[in-house]
């Protein structure tokens, strides 16, 4: 395995928790100065094994988009871990940017919460800075699938039914076909060692029905414009079906990806249909507001309980 590496006053690696849970990024607080370590087209304020800081501390599972990766969110989990959180993010198998073998089949909806619970298991159980983790104190944060695969995680029940609206004007995505012919997975279930959950621009499979066994906090945020499936509306239905009233966030200007973290230029030039806002959107700027609000919400939910 190689050495991990924690992001300013937190940490990046590569583990495998399982044999779908592959790489995991892992943040954590962290006294020794940061480096810059690049991955790609991305680069990040890095400390290579750095012993972790602290006890009984909070941890965090983060879940990207479709066709992401676990760096999606690097500057969101080096505020957390700045913070004093623990975060481990990892490539969701079959959907993500190296990897989309199935990434419109019902599979990976099905397997994405169990990645997430194996995740869990890892750091709880097998991860070696794991006496330093408060087992009760654990949160989520997802972002588009990875806000389904949330939703889910905390008790939410997909209606892969639901998922036939997707199908107009793209009837070709392989579940389409798989919800016709009533090729239906077994709805995963939820993980009660979550305590709090922040949800963004959430991909919905979610009726009021499914959505009414959610007991954790929630903070939802939603895009203006919406994209990459996600409508406003959708967001909204969520934040109307959920049983405890989230903290609600709602953005002026903002698209789908805006919530990714801001690309450094030569990420910007190469993916410009994920990295460039319209209108004058300040990305950086957000981002401050977003991270602190995550933050402040962890905080209250997590990091605050005896």
């Amino acid at each position: 395995m190689p050495p991990s590496a924690c992001l300013p006053h937190g940490a990046t690696r590569q583990a495998s928790a399982s044999s779908r849970c592959r790489p995991t990024r892992t943040g954590r607080p962290c006294e020794a100065a940061p480096g810059e370590i690049a991955f790609g087209l991305i680069a990040i304020s890095a400390t290579k094994d750095c012993p972790v800081a602290g006890t009984g501390l909070p941890l965090v599972l983060m879940s990207h988009g479709s066709g992401g990766s676990f760096l999606g969110h690097h500057d969101t989990a080096a505020a957390l871990a700045d913070a004093g959180f623990v975060v481990a993010a990892i490539n969701h198998p079959n959907d993500n940017f190296q990897d989309m073998e199935r990434r419109g089949h019902l599979s990976t909806f099905a397997a994405r919460p169990v990645d997430m619970r194996r995740l869990a298991d890892h750091m709880l159980d097998a991860w070696p800075g794991r006496t330093k983790i408060a087992k009760e104190k654990v949160g989520f944060f997802g972002f588009s699938r990875g806000g389904y695969t949330g939703l889910v995680a905390t008790g939410a029940v997909p209606d892969f039914k639901l998922g036939l609206r997707f199908c107009t004007p793209t009837p070709k995505i392989p579940f389409c076909g798989q919800i016709q012919r009533q090729e239906l997975p077994a709805p995963p279930v939820r993980d009660a060692r979550i305590k709090a959950a922040v949800i963004v621009d959430p991909l919905s499979f979610f009726d009021a029905e499914g959505l009414k066994q959610v007991a954790v906090p929630v903070q939802l945020w939603a895009s203006a414009r919406g994209g990459d499936g996600v409508t406003l509306d959708d967001v909204e239905a969520v934040r109307r079906n959920l049983p405890p009233t989230p903290d609600w966030h709602m953005p002026a200007n903002t698209a789908h990806f805006a919530f990714l973290a801001p690309c450094a230029p030569a990420m910007a030039k190469a993916l410009p249909e994920i990295c460039n806002d319209a209108g004058g959107f300040d990305r950086v700027a957000f981002h401050a507001d977003f991270n602190a609000k995550a933050l402040a919400f962890f905080r209250q939910h997590l990091a605050s309980k005896p």
